[in-house]
């Protein structure tokens, strides 16, 4: 996820460094934009060592530069309002909070403000009386009617001399919010998952395999979510063009059974294992090592079945949670359930992929979770993202039943 982080004027801003390595050790992208008055106290080239990415002061950068008109530059704003996921202002002085109340947008923070549909935190630090004045207190409670989530400063010394409210909230206090508002767990701690995400290839030939339209998308969505969510995730995948989620460990496989031998070495040491790949049914009997020649006759290429890596894993499972998936083209509710049952899986993820926003290659997915212990959940349209969450939210509630379980039978014996 991308965070924008708004650093303004004051005392309090060289904490904002700081913050910025805390938030990357959530694993957010995070994005730097300084008010002038920021600059006086640390500089912009800190923060782009820290993130790696362009740090904006100015809304009209590139056009001063250059002295011409540049459109980019007049229409940065918008760009990064689009794509950001979470506007978060720390420090936050009572002029920026006076600006963002009344709505006025004199630079390229206010601006972006103003232009982001994102979720707005901010966390003051001032003067104590500067906090208590009321014209801040009024404007507090604006934004806080406006949606925006304030993160009280915390009571001690101030930089000042005085001593009172004012101090800028410590980091677990602001990443706290920064997960609460983005609904970001981390119910997963101490977890292991596996993940197999993307398709295989089969050879023929040298220059010929079989091979499906699988992106890896939904894999990937499912990797990056445990990962958020505090686990240790292993994605086995297939070959695909996505980047690797971050924090996430990548095994790169071509065929079935490279991707079977994978999880089979790593399947002991994981807690839960979700099989999205979509693993090649059949494979050429017969690998030829040169290019078979076209030619007029018909050519016959005789298939052998590939080893079915979910009902093998599934069968000694143990207290290990497994999650299947079922692209199907008719019939869902009744191949899931049945898959479900043949593969002694525990869940069991399955939609149509000829429905209107489902399928390979897409951002979004429609499905429905077929679950052992008879829970069906159907899910409308969602981003794969989305999707990814609702899964580990139903793979949490089923180790919860699972753990349960296992402690009433190891009670009654």
């Amino acid at each position: 996820m991308r965070i924008t982080l708004g650093v303004t004027g004051g005392v309090a801003a060289y904490k904002a460094a700081e913050l910025v390595r805390r938030l990357q050790k959530e694993d957010f992208s995070v994005q730097v934009v300084m008010t002038r008055s920021a600059r006086e106290f640390i500089t912009p080239l800190t923060f782009a060592a820290l993130t790696g990415q362009k740090v904006i002061s100015d809304l009209f950068a590139g056009a001063a530069a250059s002295g011409e008109a540049n459109l980019e530059s007049a229409i940065e704003h918008i760009a990064v309002a689009q794509r950001t996921d979470l506007l978060l202002v720390a420090p936050a002085t009572a002029d920026i909070l006076a600006k963002f109340a009344r709505g006025i947008a004199d630079d390229f923070l206010t601006t972006l403000y103003l232009a982001t549909a994102a979720p707005v935190v901010v966390a003051p630090a001032m003067n104590v009386n500067m906090w208590d004045h009321a014209a801040t207190q009024e404007n507090i409670e604006m934004l806080r009617a406006r949606g925006v989530h304030i993160v009280e400063p915390d009571e001690g010394y101030l930089p000042c001399g005085m001593v009172g409210a004012g101090r800028l909230a410590g980091q677990e206090e602001i990443v706290k919010v920064v997960r609460e508002v983005l609904h970001v767990r981390r119910d997963l701690e101490g977890q292991n998952i596996l993940v197999t995400a993307g398709p295989t290839r089969e050879d023929l030939d040298p220059v010929r395999y079989l091979t499906n339209r699988s992106s890896g998308k939904m894999g990937y969505a499912m990797a990056e979510a445990a990962a958020r969510r505090g686990a240790k995730v292993s994605l086995i995948t297939g070959p695909t063009a996505l980047e690797t989620p971050a924090g996430v460990e990548r095994v790169d496989v071509r065929t079935a059974e490279e991707m079977h031998r994978a999880v089979a070495e790593r399947f002991s040491n994981c807690s839960v294992a979700i099989l999205a790949a979509a693993v090649a049914d059949y494979r050429p009997v017969e690998k030829h090592t040169e290019k078979i020649k076209k030619s007029k006759d018909s050519l016959t290429i005789s298939l052998a079945p590939t080893v079915d890596i979910l009902a093998e894993i599934a069968e000694n499972k143990g207290e290990r949670l497994v999650v299947g998936f079922a692209a199907e083209t008719d019939h869902v509710a009744e191949n899931a359930r049945k898959k479900l049952a043949a593969k002694n899986a525990d869940l069991i993820v399955a939609n149509d992929v000829t429905a209107e926003g489902a399928g390979f290659d897409t951002d979004t997915n429609v499905v429905t979770l077929f679950a052992r212990d008879g829970r069906d959940l159907t899910l409308p349209i969602l981003s794969k993202s989305e999707v990814a969450q609702r899964i580990l939210d139903e793979v949490v509630r089923l180790r919860a039943v699972l753990h349960g379980k296992s402690v009433t039978q190891r009670t009654g014996d």
